[in-house]
């Protein structure tokens, strides 16, 4: 299909009073959610949120955020290795985003027939009442761990672990009881050997992240990808609204692309992308689509 980027036709306004609309008619609304929806929410992997926690792991290993540091330490020892992924997994998986940028989205969902698909991977969307049953994280979950042997088709619960850890690296808790740094400032960047994680078979373990073919589909991947299809299936032919929210383009045939190509098929549907600079369309399909160019935790305000 080919696209062009649709500039927003008459004020912000208008425009969001046409999405309120859709929202409110429409019989089901299918979630496509990237990486831009949690930035908007507060949690950025660069600047002052990357330089609190993990400060030291730049001056030792000179990178300057959380996601380029993912790939740095699987060269350094396990010790610090581990101690890395420890904090990295507890700020962006085991706490509240910063903003109730989640919480406002569902609470335009009330009493709707709702479906959510996200590449993002770090639990917000449970942590602000979504439902379960209605959420399917196609990349992966920082709260998984799985055997560096791909033929092990499970994943293992690292919340425990993750506490212990950063109890480990020096980080202690306080009244609200989420892990912060001491006061002294005096925290590790070396786990123990013993805390270094295993799988119950013995196993060395990886993070449950698609990054190549080695990417674990577990019975819950599985189950969560079948209720998706179904899903679709169901309301292939009634007034969807597919509404994608900071979906960039690295990965665009998980949500991007198939959105497009549905809402062709489906002359019922609508197809809204809120981006904060990269709101496009198909030519295709421009009479039935609104591309809101912003910060979607602001869109989300003006649409509550």
């Amino acid at each position: 299909m080919r696209y062009r980027i649709i500039s927003e036709t008459g004020s912000r306004e208008e425009n969001i009073t046409r999405l309120k609309k859709e929202i409110e008619t429409a019989d089901a609304i299918i979630i496509g959610a990237g990486a831009g929806l949690s930035t908007a929410a507060g949690f950025t992997y660069s600047g002052e949120r990357f330089r609190r926690y993990f400060s030291d792991f730049e001056d030792k290993f000179g990178f300057h955020d959380m996601y380029t540091g993912g790939f740095v330490v699987m060269n350094a020892e396990p010790e610090d290795m581990w101690a890395y992924w420890a904090r990295h997994i507890y700020f962006n998986r085991y706490i509240s985003a910063p903003k109730p940028v989640y919480q406002n989205l569902l609470s335009l969902l009330d009493d709707k027939d709702y479906f959510v698909i996200t590449t993002n991977v770090d639990h917000q969307f449970q942590r602000a009442g979504f439902e379960k049953a209605r959420l399917f994280y196609t990349q992966g979950d920082y709260g998984l761990f799985q055997s560096v042997d791909p033929k092990v088709r499970e994943t293992f619960d690292n919340e425990e672990w993750t506490m212990q850890a950063m109890k480990a690296e020096g980080f202690v808790r306080d009244e609200e009881g989420i892990f912060q740094i001491p006061l002294n400032g005096t925290i590790s960047m070396k786990l123990p050997t013993e805390l270094i994680p295993t799988a119950p078979n013995g196993d060395q373990v990886t993070m449950n992240l698609r990054s190549d073919d080695t990417f674990v589909e577990d019975a819950g991947w599985r189950k969560a990808s079948a209720a998706y299809s179904d899903f679709l299936r169901r309301h292939e032919n009634l007034h969807v609204l597919y509404l994608e929210i900071g979906v960039g383009a690295n990965t665009p045939v998980i949500i991007k692309y198939p959105f497009w190509q549905m809402t062709r098929d489906n002359r019922q549907a609508f197809y809204a992308c809120v981006n904060y600079d990269e709101a496009v369309c198909p030519k295709e399909i421009e009479q039935r689509a609104i591309c809101i160019q912003g910060d979607a935790g602001d869109i989300l305000r003006m649409l509550k």
